[in-house]
């Protein structure tokens, strides 16, 4: 019987010579011979008589030269990092001062079984050999040590490489010993302009690819900070071993395409065992709790120390943390955030949200979505595959929602494609489409099961799309970018161009609406009474009497109901060309005990009049306290300092079973500290003391997580001297 390890070595005979290399970081010792003799006969001549062999005394990475002008400074690593396109320096001490007969070259190797013809094997010649995939120069000679230039190509793979000096004499190669001091990381260049990712504007590169904080809004005035933490130690090893994870083969590491479409995937735990395992119920007993996080670094590092996919996430999660696994390996990105975004099963550009007669939800047969937000990413990459105009910013989502291409990951998707309606071009345009350009389409049910609509809103979903301003904290609203403004001859012309590539929208013929409602209300603290304005209008030349109905609940931020706590009937008269004010109360008595770990809370009018049917919908998310940050010592690094994280309970119940974390990209890594109960108008102080690595502009991020409160967090931004 053929034994599982034999069925292993020889599953690939017949198809491949050996197994299609992808591991990049488990590399065994001397993996590469010492001395190799010529295979064919004829061999360099040997040395003059008189002259000594030559041999390899010392190899610097000259770290601080090179890190310095490939921005790869932050990096907390003892290995050279560099970025492809781009010349950097080594410097080699010889045994003797080398001389125009003598033949040497550098070799850098990346992956198991490297080979020259997939470019896993580069050997860098210089003088009269010089040639091949990378180009090297000798810049200067002083004495026995020669400094020698290496410029990548600007498509090379990325990933980390072993480092040899090759001396060719005496019938064979003569090599150094494998040394892991040498071993150089090479990354995506946006400052390169052969890069695929090159990145016109030094602001937008030092944004996109260098800032290792940032922040990830939930609307316009709703915002967490998030650390990306991409230069932490550790983390650009958890992101290489993410691919070798996927499996990716070594040779396609150079594809930024095939990279992030990847990462995409693997950054959910879906079909691959992946970095993140998505929740979105209120239990997370198994794991943490998706508002519990402060960043990426604790998850990546879990994944790569461990192997086993991290519990828990929601999709700004994921978008922080593919974020982080972009910037790390040098491709410019940002989270983006799409307020109303459309999230259904069909396909098309109908959201359908279906009603009973008595004009309360019927949930049980409404199947589509509208998510209060959404967060996915954008990558900044040429796209040589499509159409000229079509490159720059691209869609990637990591959030497991649809397959694509038999796994859940969805990208990269061009910006200007989805506003043009070009959505035959790869990959899924049309999904990123239906989510910022859905109509929603409101139905009556009655009690046979015929659907009848009454109302189409076309502006609701991807009401404005939101991404942090370059330089600072604020929100850009960047919608224009992905539509043109609803009902423009532009809009007209992108909506019926994707209705021929296959997106199916709404053509309901409705009656004039002489009847409409809107819902106002004020920002709301937790704890605080709601005030809801409910505004009927009356367009007719006639008085209406308007049967109505509010139902409020507890949402999930994807729209799912946790628990309703109300239900109210009321009746208005609104007079002809009039418009008829109705002011609803609901107590902070009558919602908080429904709230679980969710601050979103959902209000729904309906009302009849005769044969017109008129809806509403309010979203408003309660605003949960902050905590206070201070900090003392002097900011600079290497100069130990203070941070005070302080809170004070401010609601008449115990908060119990309270998890703090904090930590600061440059700062201090992820801290905790924990207490059972907070009893009501009490308060807790927690000091820590850190020393600055990196310089600049900094910041440090607290988060609270109770097991009756979440999403309670604080900031401190410091400026850190060198």
């Amino acid at each position: 019987m053929m034994s599982l390890s034999t069925y292993e070595s020889n599953q690939y005979r017949g198809r491949y010579s050996m197994p299609v290399p992808t591991s990049n970081l488990l590399i065994i010792e001397n993996d590469f011979p010492e001395f190799q003799p010529f295979e064919e006969e004829a061999t360099p001549r040997g040395y003059a008589p008189g002259v000594a062999s030559l041999s390899v005394q010392n190899i610097d990475m000259c770290l601080q030269i090179n890190k310095s002008k490939h921005y790869t400074t932050a990096y907390d690593t003892q290995n050279l990092v560099v970025r492809r396109g781009q010349e950097f320096v080594i410097q080699v001490t010889f045994s003797r001062q080398p001389t125009p007969a003598d033949n040497f070259q550098l070799e850098f190797l990346i992956g198991s079984d490297p080979s020259p013809s997939k470019g896993s094997l580069v050997a860098v010649t210089f003088g009269s050999r010089n040639g091949g995939q990378w180009s090297g120069k000798i810049l200067e000679t002083r004495g026995n040590t020669l400094m020698l230039g290496i410029k990548p190509n600007a498509t090379a793979i990325v990933g980390k490489y072993r480092t040899y000096v090759a001396i060719m004499a005496d019938g064979g190669v003569q090599r150094t010993k494998r040394d892991a001091n040498t071993d150089m990381y090479l990354l995506f260049n946006a400052w390169c302009p052969d890069d695929a990712v090159f990145l016109s504007d030094e602001a937008q590169r030092r944004e996109y690819v260098l800032n290792d904080t940032g922040v990830i809004y939930q609307n316009s005035a709703s915002q967490r900070s998030w650390m990306y933490g991409q230069f932490e130690r550790g983390i650009l090893d958890a992101c290489i071993y993410i691919l070798d994870a996927s499996q990716m083969p070594i040779y396609n590491r150079g594809n930024v395409i095939n990279l992030v479409r990847i990462g995409s995937a693997m950054i959910n735990t879906q079909d691959d065992n992946g970095v993140l395992v998505g929740n979105w119920s209120d239990d997370y007993s198994l794991g943490t709790a998706p508002t519990a996080w402060t960043g990426s670094a604790k998850i990546l590092l879990q994944y790569a120390n461990s192997g086993v996919s991290v519990c828990f996430a929601q999709c700004w999660v994921y978008a922080g943390v593919f974020n982080t696994f972009l910037r790390c390996l040098g491709i410019p990105a940002r989270v983006i955030t799409n307020i109303n975004s459309a999230h259904d099963n069909t396909g098309n550009l109908k959201t359908d949200l279906i009603f009973l007669t008595d004009g309360t939800p019927d949930r049980r047969n409404t199947r589509d979505s509208i998510w209060n937000f959404h967060c996915w990413n954008e990558v900044y990459i040429a796209r040589a595959d499509l159409p000229p105009g079509l490159g720059g910013w691209q869609v990637v989502d990591s959030t497991p929602q649809e397959t694509s291409d038999g796994y859940y990951r969805c990208g990269p998707a061009s910006v200007a494609a989805i506003k043009e309606g070009l959505l035959c071009h790869p990959f899924d345009s049309g999904f990123v489409f239906a989510e910022v350009n859905s109509d929603v389409v409101f139905h009556k049910r009655d009690q046979y099961g015929t659907l009848t609509p009454y109302k189409v809103d076309k502006t609701l979903v991807g009401q404005a799309i939101y991404t942090k301003a370059v330089g600072s904290t604020s929100a850009v609203d960047i919608t224009h970018t992905y539509k043109y403004p609803e009902g423009s001859a532009e809009d007209n012309r992108t909506m019926t161009r994707a209705e021929e590539y296959g997106c199916e929208r709404d053509h309901s013929e409705l009656p004039d609406v002489q009847l409409s409602v809107v819902i106002t209300a004020e920002p709301v603290q937790l704890g605080q009474d709601v005030n809801l304005a409910v505004d009927f209008q009356n367009h007719g030349e006639f008085p209406k009497t308007v049967e109505a109905h509010l139902s409020g609940s507890v949402i999930f931020y994807t729209g799912v109901t946790a628990s309703d706590f109300k239900a109210l009937d009321f009746t208005v008269t609104v007079p002809a060309n009039q418009t008829e004010r109705v002011m609803l109360k609901i107590t902070a008595e009558e919602y908080l005990p429904n709230l679980g770990s969710q601050l979103s809370l959902n209000f729904v009018v309906t009302g009849q009049a005769d044969d017109q049917s008129v809806t509403a919908i309010k979203v408003i998310d309660l605003q949960a306290p902050v905590l206070t940050m201070t900090v003392s010592g002097q900011p600079q690094v290497q100069q130990e300092m203070f941070v005070t994280v302080s809170f004070t309970n401010p609601f008449n119940f115990p908060l119990e079973k309270v998890n703090l974390a904090m930590e600061g990209a440059g700062l201090m890594t992820h801290r905790t500290r924990y207490y059972s109960v907070i009893n009501p108008q009490a308060s807790i102080s927690w000091k820590e003391s850190f020393v600055p690595r990196l310089d600049g502009p900094r910041r440090l991020l607290a988060v609270m997580d109770c097991s009756n409160l979440q999403q309670v967090w604080g900031s401190v931004d410091i400026d850190i001297a060198a």
